[in-house]
């Protein structure tokens, strides 16, 4: 046969059993990756719904408990930032990092706070998430949005009376400001609040509570 003729001999049964083995192969691949995409949604819902028999069962599946969505956040920051406490317990249970936080810098006990999930924020307390680290933090959340019911909890685990946010400001300055008198007086019981620190702008609780014209507020720091 000359060299440069196509050879036209049948493929060997050999080569016919690779052939279909790589072709298997291909398909167990593309079956798989539609599994574990179909997976991921599944536990990305249940979080988000707080379907906690469905995120628990897909756990015990071999789901990783730290599963994170397009925008970074975790199965535990999505059950808590929507209020699902058995969601938060189940998956506190199951070793899930209680401490991540996303690309925004919030963790799953910042979101619950922020939003006024008192039970969610009460799980994870209890399950051990810290309330202290850079930037913002629980307590600055708690004080910002008037969360007093939370204040005593927080501070009961250790959360920094005098912790500054981004923007220099206390948890004191921050319910101050946005006109929380009951956060202000849970604070000021607190003989280690400090009343004169100041904001980046140079502005202590009670000069910010003033130019928010919450002269109540700065007549009682």
């Amino acid at each position: 046969m000359h060299k440069d003729l196509p050879d036209s001999r049948p493929p060997t049964s050999a080569t016919l059993r690779r052939l279909a083995l790589a072709a298997a192969f291909v398909a167990s691949a593309v079956a798989a990756q539609g599994a574990l995409a179909a997976t991921l949604d599944d536990a990305l819902s249940a979080a988000s719904m707080g379907d906690t028999k469905e995120l628990v069962s897909l756990i015990q599946r071999g789901l990783d408990p730290d599963t994170v969505d397009a925008q970074g956040n975790t199965l535990l920051i999505l059950a808590a930032r929507e209020g699902h406490t058995a969601a938060v317990e189940a998956l506190a249970k199951n070793r899930a990092r209680l401490d991540y936080r996303n690309p925004a810098g919030d963790s799953a006990l910042m979101l619950a706070v922020l939003r006024g999930h008192e039970d969610a924020a009460r799980a994870l307390i209890k399950a051990g998430a810290t309330v202290v680290h850079d930037g913002w933090a629980p307590l600055h959340y708690a004080a910002f949005e008037g969360r007093d019911k939370l204040i005593d909890e927080l501070i009961a685990a250790g959360a920094e009376l005098n912790a500054p946010a981004p923007n220099k400001a206390t948890p004191l300055m921050l319910a101050a400001r946005n006109g929380h008198i009951e956060v202000v007086r849970r604070l000021l019981a607190q003989p280690q609040t400090d009343l004169n620190a100041l904001n980046e702008a140079g502005l202590s609780a009670d000069a910010w509570a003033l130019q928010n014209n919450n002269t109540d507020i700065a007549e009682l720091i």
